[in-house]
Parts: C-alpha cells; sequence; structure tokens
C-alpha cells in the first residue's frame, strides 16, 4: 500500500485559508480542495470517530466528547480507550488486506489500547499528593520515553488550559516526524490542536488570531516538506470550522428552575447529582444531550426547550435517526443551537457556590465541556499559584473565570455557512466543485483509495 499522511488542521475552514497562511495559500491553489458537509456532533471525537471508520455515530457510537453513562450514572467526557468506538477502523480493514500493513496514530482521539502499531497521546500523571504532571501516554511504551528524552516533557500545559500555545502543536509535529523515521508505517495520522484555542477565545477574528494563524501554517509547511521527501500521498482535512458565538445558553439553569436537577452541597458547594435528577443536560459546544430518568418529566422538559431562544433542532429518538446520532450513549432528546449560541453546563444560581472544579483545568470532572478554561481571572493570582507550587506547598490552580460570555467562537452544530466548514485537501491537481461536498463518512474511502493508489 502506498505511504499516506492526514494531518488534521483542527478548526481550518475556507475562511481562514489567506494572507496570514502563505504556506498554505499557495498549497491549496494547486490542489484539489473539497469541503466538507458538516455532521452532527461536529465535535473532535465524533467526526475523528467517522473518518476512521466511515460509519456514523449511530453506529461507532461517539454520540459527542462525552456522554452520561446511564449505568454507572455517571457524565463521562475525555476517555480514552480506543474499545469505546464499536467499529472497524481503518487500520484494522487494511491490516485484513496488507499484514504487513502498520499505523501510528500521532495524537487522534481514543488512542489508548488501539489496534494502531504505534500511537502517541496526552496522559497526565496524577499524584498522590494530587498534583497532576505534563506527560503523554505511547505504544510501544518505550517511544514515549524517547520522544521526552529528544523532545523535552510533553507540554500538557501547552495542550489546554490558558497556556495552550503552538508549543503543543510544535511537539506533536516533531514527535510524529521522529516516530516515521523510527517506524516508516504505511499511514499516519497527525492531530494538530493549535487552531482550536484561538477560535473559541476570539471567534473567526482575523484582527485577533492573525499570529496564530501564521503559527499553524508554519507547522504544516515542515510537516509537508518532510513528507513530500518520503514520496507519501498527504491528506490535509479538519473536522469542524468554527462559528462566531456570543450568546450562551444555560440549559441546567432552566432545568433547575423547574425542578428537574438534583443539587447536592458538599463543603459549602453545590454539585449536581445527575444520577438522581428527574432530567439534566450535557453540553458539548453547540450541541447538547438531555437525559430525562424520570419518564413523567419528559413533558416539562419539552416545554422548557420549545420555550428557550435559541435552539435549532430539538430531536427525539425517530428524528435523530436522520442525522445519524441515534445511539443508546446519546440523550433522549438531542439538541444544537442557532447561530451566535452555544451550550454551557453551568447549573448554579450564585458563583459563590460553584463547584471547586469550576474554577480549574478539569476535563474530566466537569458534567459538561467547559471552553472558558482556556482563560484566566488574573495573571497575578496564576503566578502566585506557581510559586507555591515550585516551594512545596500544597496549592490549587483556581484561576478559571465563570464567565461564559468571553468565549466569540464554537462549534457543533451542522446548519453553518459554507465558509464554515471543514476541508479536505488532496494532493491531486483536478480541481474539486465547491458546490458539490463530500460527507463526512466519504473521508475514510478518500483515505482508503489514497493508500491504494499507485
Amino acid at each position: 500500500m502506498r505511504k499516506t499522511i492526514v494531518i488534521d488542521i483542527v478548526g481550518l475552514s475556507a475562511n481562514l485559508i489567506g494572507e496570514h497562511t502563505p504556506f498554505l495559500k499557495n498549497y491549496v491553489a494547486e490542489r484539489r480542495l473539497t469541503p466538507i458537509e458538516p455532521m452532527l456532533p461536529a465535535v473532535t471525537t465524533a467526526v475523528q470517530s467517522t473518518y476512521l471508520t466511515g460509519e456514523w455515530p449511530s453506529t461507532h457510537g461517539i454520540v459527542g466528547n462525552g456522554w452520561y453513562d446511564r449505568e454507572d450514572a455517571e457524565v463521562k467526557f475525555w476517555k480514552q480507550s480506543n474499545k469505546l468506538v464499536l467499529a472497524e477502523k481503518i487500520w484494522e480493514k487494511a491490516k485484513k488486506e496488507d499484514p504487513s500493513f502498520t499505523c501510528s496514530q500521532m495524537f487522534w482521539w481514543y488512542n489508548m489500547y488501539t489496534s494502531a502499531d504505534y500511537s502517541v497521546t496526552p496522559r497526565p500523571n496524577y499524584l498522590a499528593d494530587g498534583r497532576k504532571m505534563p506527560d503523554c501516554y505511547s505504544h510501544p511504551a518505550e517511544l514515549r520515553d524517547e520522544l521526552q528524552e529528544k523532545l523535552g516533557q510533553f507540554p500538557l500545559f501547552q495542550f489546554w488550559g490558558p497556556g495552550a500555545n503552538i508549543r503543543s502543536t510544535q511537539w506533536i509535529a516533531d514527535a510524529s516526524m521522529l516516530t516515521d523515521d523510527k517506524y516508516d508505517p504505511t499511514l499516519t495520522l497527525i492531530y494538530l490542536p493549535h487552531l482550536d484555542y484561538c477560535l473559541q477565545k476570539f471567534g473567526p477574528d482575523l484582527s485577533r488570531i492573525s499570529g496564530e494563524l501564521n503559527e499553524i501554517d508554519k507547522v504544516v509547511e515542515q510537516l509537508v516538506n518532510f513528507y513530500s521527501k518520503k514520496n507519501a500521498a498527504i491528506l490535509l482535512l479538519s473536522e469542524y470550522g468554527i462559528t462566531p458565538v456570543s450568546k450562551p445558553i444555560h440549559l441546567n439553569r432552566l432545568f433547575r428552575e423547574q425542578g428537574l436537577l438534583q443539587i447536592r452541597k458538599e463543603r459549602g458547594l453545590e454539585l449536581l447529582d445527575p444520577g438522581a435528577s428527574r432530567a439534566f443536560v450535557v453540553a458539548d459546544h453547540q450541541v447538547a444531550h438531555v437525559y430525562i430518568n424520570d419518564p413523567t418529566a419528559a413533558g416539562k422538559v419539552r416545554e422548557i426547550l420549545e420555550k428557550t431562544l435559541g435552539l435549532e433542532l430539538i430531536l427525539d429518538r425517530q428524528a435523530q435517526a436522520a442525522y445519524h446520532i441515534d445511539h443508546e450513549r446519546a440523550g433522549d432528546l438531542v439538541l444544537t443551537v442557532a447561530a451566535d449560541h452555544w451550550f454551557t453546563y453551568y447549573f448554579w444560581f450564585d458563583d459563590k457556590l460553584a463547584p471547586d472544579y469550576a474554577r480549574v483545568v478539569d476535563i474530566h470532572k466537569k458534567p459538561g465541556y467547559d471552553p472558558v478554561e482556556m482563560f484566566i481571572t488574573s495573571k497575578l493570582r496564576a503566578a502566585y499559584k506557581l510559586l507555591r507550587k515550585k516551594a512545596g506547598f500544597r496549592y490549587t490552580m483556581d484561576v478559571i473565570p465563570l464567565d461564559a460570555t468571553l468565549i466569540k467562537g464554537s462549534h457543533g452544530a451542522t446548519k453553518t455557512p459554507p465558509a464554515f466548514w471543514p476541508l479536505l485537501i488532496e494532493d491531486l491537481r483536478e480541481r474539486a466543485d465547491p458546490s458539490n461536498p463530500i460527507k463526512a463518512t466519504d473521508v475514510f474511502t478518500i483515505i482508503w483509495n489514497s493508500l491504494h493508489r499507485p
């Protein structure tokens, strides 16, 4: 099979390619660019799983970056086991055809206990004293040590949170090239997250993100030049585009007002108890899953939603089938927002009673996605916390604000303008018809065909 590289430039859409991305501008001018019709949900884990299996969430089961586990009665976000993806992956199919086929999965999600041959993914060390130390996980295990010996410790705090910047993306690119030199895999999947940060913070405002666009452009150029010298087929793509937003919707607060949420108080702070709630919402960017534990509350839930401004779709089980998201993990209702809106997980009325995890970067404890984790309340407060850390004192990095209006960009909904659609860029000379987009499931076939192209 032909050596193929798939580079996932998160958040890239047509409106961003221009003067601030000189390499991509010239590269695209001579190659085939095809828009990808946004799928539901247009979020990282679901889209990647569709690209790598050729199946919809109704089959592979990844209905979002997180969902409510009805058996554990817990909301679980950003889990990492590849066994959660309930469909055959492209490398598994390829190995059946060619036993010598190998795959390197560099930071694409669900990257632990994968059947891919080589993999690296973020994985901090959680120490007994409560500290979280930057680190990553790899297969084979010694690959992690080799990469960190050559590149330094994986910059976890630059991968997500207030400190997110180009360092993590550059580390991933460098690690991908080192892994390729060592193993020469047939298929390499590379995840470049950099644009996700600035686009959610500032929206697609070129005056605010021009520097970040130029930074990612240079990293992509490095990778393309490296793999071109190896005569590899190169596919550039994105999972979604990010549209401007200014109106957060706090559905859990609305549900709480109507007596649907169960709240516990611990140490004077409030916690959402999803297992004891009559109904609650798992927010995921511009998509939300509504789980109804008490069937008698279904009518009230529907009434609340139909009165809520900013909702676009309210999908029951039957309607979910038309959007290929009718899976047992999905909510009893799946929601999307209209333009300029997004969903928060917030459930408290008084910020003084917000749970302790609300003010820290904690992607696993929060019962929903929280993009406000990219902001900081005070650099002075953060510096003080870091001094405590360096001095060996216990500390909590509680520096995340509770102001959802800070967010200026989001994604997840499907009815977005074509300028914000995700893209596929192939190293082919024939032009694509921009009015004829492909579906997310078609990406699997395009990667498969690239592997088989002479």
